[in-house]
């Protein structure tokens, strides 16, 4: 079975955050897959990170060194579906990609965002809390 993971997700892996073993513990045996946009997704929350002090370059760098080991699965969504659900929602194209991809692959959404998993709910989709 696949399940879908944010960026949110996998910060908290690499970077030792305090959710790290309930993640890997609800997606163990489990396929990852994502919108390519995690990539970027990522990145961004790496210079949001910096902005705060909260990490180094070297640690970043470290960080994504790890994130390169996580086999995730990288689903192509179609940007036109994506666009009516970030409409339909009133979110961004980033939120709608995750959501998209949950759909398109009928698999549970995981994510530390609650605001995410309770859009994910509304379009009746299956989600995982940590």
């Amino acid at each position: 079975m696949s399940v879908v993971i944010d960026a949110s997700a996998i910060i908290a892996v690499i970077v030792n955050e305090p959710n790290k073993p309930g993640i890997i513990q609800a997606t163990q045996g489990l396929s990852l897959v994502a919108p390519a946009s995690i990539h970027w997704e990522i990145a961004n929350a790496f210079s949001a990170m910096f902005k705060r002090k909260r990490v180094t370059l070297d640690e970043a760098l470290v960080a994504l060194d790890i994130y390169k080991q996580i086999p995730v699965r990288f689903i192509e969504v179609e940007l036109s579906e994506s666009l009516k659900i970030a409409r339909q929602l009133n979110i961004y194209a980033y939120d709608a990609y995750l959501l998209r991809c949950a759909q398109k692959q009928n698999a549970p959404l995981i994510s530390l965002d609650k605001t995410l998993l309770g859009l994910a709910k509304t379009l009746n989709l299956r989600v995982i809390e940590v």
